[in-house]
């Protein structure tokens, strides 16, 4: 029997993965990856790097990718709860600059699947997150691309409560948006 629960988005390639979690009166025990499991799922890659981080809430992240080292991406929350979002880059998809997002939380236990060629970002709900992912390439920093998170052509609906105070890195509020991006890379 599978350890994993895997369903497919109305996006060719994203996948949301239900872990099974065992539990008791003692608390609770899942694998939170197992490549034999991932493998028959159809998600057969090598990961290389493990990456954790910590935001509050109205931290938002993103919209990230690297341009010539793209990565598989399998996130989850560890911590609080976050809206997480991927849009489609590849080139010639018939989604291409379509967007899917998740609720991922440390309640939920769900991770979601980021095949390369996405942008990917998250707004963290909660008061606090702890953010985790695992990445099929290394991080490269003079490989960093990104696409502004309000891109009115890609139109995510962030779940932003009123009165929500927005945080958002400097470098993130100076991406252009998929129109500027896709003429880059005719």
């Amino acid at each position: 029997m599978g350890k994993i629960t895997v369903e497919t988005c109305e996006i060719e390639g994203l996948k949301v993965i239900t872990p099974v979690v065992f539990g008791d009166e003692r608390g609770y025990f899942m694998e939170t990856y197992n490549y034999n499991d991932y493998k028959a799922a159809g998600m057969d890659m090598e990961f290389v790097q493990d990456n954790q981080s910590a935001s509050k809430k109205g931290v938002l992240r993103g919209l990230h990718f690297q341009i010539n080292f793209p990565q598989d991406k399998l996130v989850r929350v560890v911590s609080g709860e976050v809206f997480d979002v991927a849009v489609d880059l590849r080139p010639g998809s018939a989604t291409y600059g379509k967007w899917h997002g998740e609720i991922l939380s440390a309640e939920n236990k769900k991770q979601f699947f980021i095949p390369k060629n996405f942008a990917h970002g998250f707004l963290v709900l909660s008061d606090y997150a702890e953010f985790a992912y695992k990445c099929t390439d290394f991080y490269h920093p003079n490989d960093e691309g990104g696409l502004i998170w309000n891109d009115p052509d890609i139109g995510i609906a962030w779940p932003i409560p009123e009165g929500m105070k927005l945080t958002i890195s400097e470098k993130d509020r100076k991406w252009d948006g998929i129109r500027e991006y896709s003429k880059v890379r005719e």
